[in-house]
């Protein structure tokens, strides 16, 4: 297990990225409302490639970019719960890396560090500093919601 960074080294990552981008706002203290319902605290919407974390229907992070499943490898849209975590997987089907994974699927679906130009095998990749704050808040049994693709 990893050992957990200090909360203002983190916010400070955040901003300083951030400012690059121009999000750092939103990704500092929960920028625009996310589309899912009230009960989701991962929210993942596949058509604008966006994900956020809300707790009591408001947002506590993101909108954050991401990239999702490849065509073959879709992310599959729907309900979910967090099954568990791993702060160190590694993935033995692909054998590759999964920085901060939370699963929510019985079929290895997960959030998890992961390039944000290529897509994945049907993750949801974030940026290591993303993976680190839904890593940190998400708990097995919360609820993740999956917008599809096609909604817009």
């Amino acid at each position: 297990m990893r050992i957990k960074k200090s909360s203002a080294l983190g916010l400070a990552a955040l901003v300083a990225g951030g400012l690059f981008s121009g999000t750092a706002a939103a990704q500092a203290t929960g920028g625009s409302p996310s589309p899912c319902e009230p009960s989701a605290r991962a929210c993942v919407d596949l058509a604008t490639q966006q994900a956020w974390l809300q707790q009591d229907g408001g947002t506590t992070y993101g909108p954050v970019p991401l990239t999702a499943g490849k065509p073959g490898a879709e992310t599959p849209p729907g309900t979910f719960q967090v099954q568990w975590k791993d702060a160190d997987h590694h993935s033995g089907e692909f054998d590759a890396p999964m920085p901060n994974a939370v699963f929510f699927t019985n079929t290895g679906i997960a959030f998890h560090e992961g390039s944000l130009q290529q897509q994945s095998n049907g993750c949801i990749h974030l940026s290591s500093a993303a993976s680190e704050q839904f890593f940190g808040s998400l708990q097995p049994g919360d609820e993740v919601q999956v917008l599809p693709q096609d909604r817009v």
